[in-house]
């Protein structure tokens, strides 16, 4: 377990906001779909929240990430407000792909986050091509690409880790490892489910964490990135982690995996171990946290009537963001 007394009291309530502020924007979307608002999949972060809140913690918004078809969580944490990321699942022109891409196609480059995608694999070449620009241009900037366990068996793991390997790229790889590619044990899919252990092949440090402990991801990604910018090169972080929803909304959330499985680990869940451990440490006072519960529980509150209230796009621009445009 990570030692939450490095961190003063304003990182340790910016770090519970965040995790707090995908939980329940999460939470609504499932909702949502259920209602019949949401066209299309819905792939929800809950039960990882700890993870893309202490990668980005580290981030700037010009650092790029990539992300997967579960990345509602990645861009929140990335800086996207709830508001976008809500409306561009309800297929509204105010969400951050303009209502066009749904829930596995969220991007908003004015703030680093380049894409999800709901092929398995991409992103990792693509934040290795983010690492390669960022060396040629000397900018300092990092790439990180967020993937699940199913990927790490995906040939794209090993091109982009070979690569950023062998460049010494400054690139964060982040497996979220939880357990599960779709319906398919980890287990099943692979003689070796340490995924960090594959580093050592490239060359590369690889980090296995907690993925339910938001300090120790925290601590893992500091170093990552101070290593990435300095040009040491690319680093491998899995946090072992485990969603707590279904693979997507609309599936059965057991039957390959046992209901003992999925307490045990609702159990750790990383919000509630989190606050608990907070204020029993005395690090934040109830009243704080309690605060912090209202502001988010308003924010998602208004972002989902932002998201109600804005227009579907004019069918007559159907054929925009397709082409790059000349601008005027």
């Amino acid at each position: 377990m990570s030692n939450i007394t490095a961190l003063g009291k304003e990182q340790h309530l910016a770090l519970y906001r965040q995790m707090l502020e995908i939980r329940r924007t999460e939470e609504q979307l499932a909702k949502s779909h259920q209602a019949g608002l949401i066209p299309g999949a819905c792939h929800t972060y809950v039960g990882e929240e700890a993870i893309a809140t202490g990668v980005c913690a580290h981030l700037t918004h010009q650092d790029a990430v990539f992300s997967t078809h579960r990345g509602h969580g990645h861009a929140l944490a990335k800086g996207v407000p709830p508001r976008e990321v809500i409306a561009e699942l309800f297929g509204r022109v105010t969400g951050c792909s303009r209502g066009r891409g749904g829930s596995m196609h969220l991007f908003s480059p004015e703030v680093g986050m380049m894409g999800t995608s709901g092929i398995v694999g991409p992103c990792i070449l693509q934040a290795t091509g983010a690492g390669y620009t960022s060396k040629l241009l000397n900018t300092g900037n990092v790439g990180v690409a967020f993937f699940g366990d199913g990927a790490s068996n995906n040939g794209a793991f090993h091109e982009g880790l070979n690569l950023a390997a062998i460049y010494d790229l400054p690139v964060i790889f982040v497996c979220e490892n939880n357990m599960y590619a779709t319906e398919v044990a980890f287990s099943y899919a692979t003689r070796n489910t340490e995924v960090a252990e594959r580093a050592r092949s490239y060359g590369m440090p690889g980090v296995a964490v907690d993925g339910n402990d938001v300090v120790a991801v925290y601590e893992a990604a500091a170093e990552a990135v101070k290593r990435a910018r300095a040009g040491h090169g690319p680093t491998l972080i899995e946090g072992k982690t485990y969603r707590t929803r279904a693979h997507v909304e609309g599936m059965r959330d057991g039957g390959y995996r046992t209901q003992e499985e999925i307490d045990s680990w609702k159990a750790r869940d990383p919000i509630t171990t989190y606050r608990a451990r907070l204020l029993e440490a005395g690090l934040v006072a109830e009243a704080e946290v309690n605060a912090v519960d209202e502001a988010v529980r308003v924010l998602v509150e208004e972002a989902l009537e932002f998201a109600k209230n804005s227009p579907y796009p004019d069918p007559a621009t159907v054929s925009r963001y397709i082409f790059s445009e000349a601008s005027a």
